[in-house]
């Protein structure tokens, strides 16, 4: 591609004749539509993006004009790819008209792209483009130019209303909800929950159809965001700030900064070490409440369909438990705060997402098992079994363990090694297991046949 032959975005002006430019998309807004001033009985339809071609510049683009073309143009091509655009009209930017709905860019100008008299592309130039696609790695702010969660949150509702820039992590991604709006559009909403080094927790909303597509490309605990020009609001339902993605907000993935491989690399240690499981979950429900039955497949089925928390109940036997290793194996200590596990003679708790990490020590010691369990279906393994649950199901305490000979634990064992449990789990989402998911028992007791005879009975009438 003749690099000549474009323009660049910081030498573009209105005086210029047929320009073409090019770029990659850092950001880009859904399609909407609004009635013809000369004709109300007509629809124009429009959207915009958000083009780069350097370290310091970027442009503001919008297409114009009806139903089947705008909508065809928005959908051939997303957020990261490369475009060629020729013959835009080049006009002198309006902070008081659309520009202020628009993100904010280094140029005078803003760009205008219609059916009758210009063309968009994706590029095609494989030089070309490995030249551009180090930018969507770029902030379009100052890296330094952030808020911290702790921030945000230290300061509440001062930042009520106010637009801000935010360096975070992901934590866990939510599932999209669907709507319909009173006067019958649809709509869609997903709640991503952020992380940094000093709030284990922040809710990020996306409404934006192209907001939300971004966002369910991320992966949970690898990846961190820098976003430019992000609401905040107090939500009085949560009693707390949440951050709200709009139309002006860029959102920079995984970005090539000092501030961001720092963050990054924090995310990862928290990851590894367990300490972001403790506090993802919902609360946990009360057993008997718990009644829809699963087959170990299901369960991972939904899982993956439905990445959040739920619970159910599953006839399977039990194929792994460990009771024969040794005492420090079965029995742990945790911090009573955080539930990261520490040993006995610290004095403070070494998670550093421990809200009580600067206090003394206050740890519990418990039952500690990963336990796999099996049925027709498939395996679900390494499910843990702590606590107050693991003494109910195992009918003894951590003392009456320590004091079971080898034989005696060994019999504990077989007692429900291959038999047939009926098992209340709560399932949430874990990249650190290689299913994808990770089990949590909430009960579990020796199945009764009658039960497991009706469960199956259904399963048969259900193939």
């Amino acid at each position: 591609m003749a690099a000549q032959s474009f323009i660049s975005i910081s030498e573009l002006h209105p005086n210029f004749s047929h320009p073409k430019v090019l770029g990659v998309i850092i950001g880009k807004t859904d399609v909407r539509s609004f009635p013809d001033r000369k004709n109300i009985e007509i629809d124009r339809f429009t959207f915009g993006f958000t083009i780069r071609d350097s370290p310091d510049f970027f442009i503001n683009v919008s297409a114009w004009g009806n139903d089947t073309y705008v909508n065809g143009l928005a959908d051939s091509f997303s957020i990261g790819d490369c475009v060629t655009i020729e013959n835009p009209l080049v006009s002198t930017k309006d902070p008081e008209k659309g520009d202020r709905f628009c993100p904010k860019t280094p140029s005078h100008y803003r760009l205008l792209v219609t059916e009758t008299h210009s063309q968009v592309c994706l590029c095609a130039d494989v030089d070309t483009i490995d030249r551009l696609l180090p930018l969507i790695h770029l902030p379009v702010k100052d890296s330094r130019d952030f808020y911290s969660l702790g921030d945000i949150v230290a300061n509440g509702q001062k930042l009520d209303g106010t637009v801000i820039n935010i360096l975070a992590a992901v934590k866990l991604i939510g599932e999209t909800k669907q709507f319909i709006t009173s006067d019958g559009r649809r709509g869609q909403r997903l709640e991503v929950k952020l992380f940094d080094d000093s709030v284990s927790s922040f809710p990020l909303i996306g409404w934006d159809r192209e907001a939300i597509q971004l966002l369910q490309t991320l992966v949970p605990r690898e990846t961190v965001l820098f976003i430019a020009d992000i609401k905040m609001s107090f939500d009085s339902f949560r009693s707390s700030m949440v951050a709200t993605l709009n139309s002006k907000s860029i959102i920079t993935v995984n970005p090539d900064t000092r501030e961001a491989s720092l963050l990054f690399s924090y995310a990862k240690e928290m990851s590894e070490s367990g300490a972001l499981d403790q506090d993802e979950a919902p609360e946990d429900l009360p057993v008997e409440s718990i009644t829809d039955v699963y087959t170990v497949n299901q369960l991972k089925d939904r899982a993956k369909e439905h990445p959040e928390p739920f619970f159910g109940v599953t006839y399977s036997f039990i194929s792994k438990l460990d009771l024969d290793s040794s005492v420090s194996k079965v029995i742990k200590t945790r911090c009573a705060r955080c539930k990261f596990l520490v040993l006995e003679d610290m004095q403070v708790c070494t998670n550093q997402l421990c809200p009580g990490r600067e206090q003394p020590l206050s740890a519990a010691t418990g039952f500690d098992l990963l336990v796999d369990f099996t049925d027709h279906t498939g395996t679900l393994q390494a499910c843990s079994l702590r606590g107050p649950v693991a003494e109910r199901t195992l009918g003894c305490t951590t003392e009456e363990f320590t004091s079971l000979t080898d034989d005696q634990r060994t019999a504990l064992r077989w007692r429900f090694l291959l038999e047939r449990c009926k098992i209340h789990v709560k399932i949430l989402p874990s990249t650190r297991m290689k299913s994808g998911i990770r089990g949590v028992i909430l009960a579990c007791s020796l199945a009764d046949p009658g039960e497991v005879k009706q469960h199956m009975s259904k399963l048969l009438q259900e193939l």
